[in-house]
């Protein structure tokens, strides 16, 4: 049964990395950098002290213990222990995949994605902080074109990204919970 499900995750990929074109290349090259996203968080930053005054140090804080939980536990619970390797660094598929960068990204183990936990628990965390529905739906479609960059990049499996995005989900609800929950904080915006 399980080898099933990793073939069809295989093939799921090799199905979507296919799925690339000149004209969308630099942009997943671009909305899988690191920095790339710099201003929108910058953004939101402005908002919260708007909403919060110098309180916003909390929700700060609360959403950077999000990232480094999500971050560190997609490596230490997850790729060290399942040692998953990437799709562009598996010898039996590697010739098939398309590599826009020309390079493999990341490290040697790709399951589960910490861009997809990262990106997946700061967009629960700010959802349910923020509590708009436009904002909502925005910030998910965010994650969601993020995490997809990694498939398009040949850096993760269609499953590293959706458990990756579980991951990052539980997380962001739980230190959302665990900060703001009993308190029922009023939206933001």
């Amino acid at each position: 049964m399980l080898e099933w499900i990793l073939n069809l995750d295989t093939q799921l990929f090799l199905f979507l990395n296919a799925l690339h074109t000149p004209f969308f290349d630099p942009i997943m090259i671009f909305m899988s950098g690191k920095l790339t996203w710099l201003p929108l968080y910058l953004i939101i930053v402005l908002f919260m002290y708007k909403r919060f005054g110098w309180r916003f140090v909390w929700p700060l804080l609360g959403i950077a213990l999000v990232v480094v939980l999500a971050d560190q536990s997609s490596v230490h619970l997850f790729k060290d222990v399942f040692q998953r390797l990437r799709p562009c660094r598996n010898p039996d598929i590697k010739d098939l995949i398309y590599l826009p960068t020309g390079r493999c990204a990341g490290g040697r183990f790709g399951f589960v994605s910490s861009h997809a936990a990262n990106v997946f628990g700061v967009a629960t965390c700010l959802a349910l902080l923020i509590k708009k529905r436009w904002f909502s739906i925005l910030i998910l479609i965010w994650a969601a074109l993020v995490s997809y960059s990694r498939i398009y990049l040949g850096a993760h499996y269609p499953g590293d990204v959706i458990f990756g995005a579980i991951l990052g989900a539980i997380v962001g609800y739980s230190v959302w919970n665990l900060l703001y929950g009993i308190n029922r904080v009023k939206p933001i915006l």
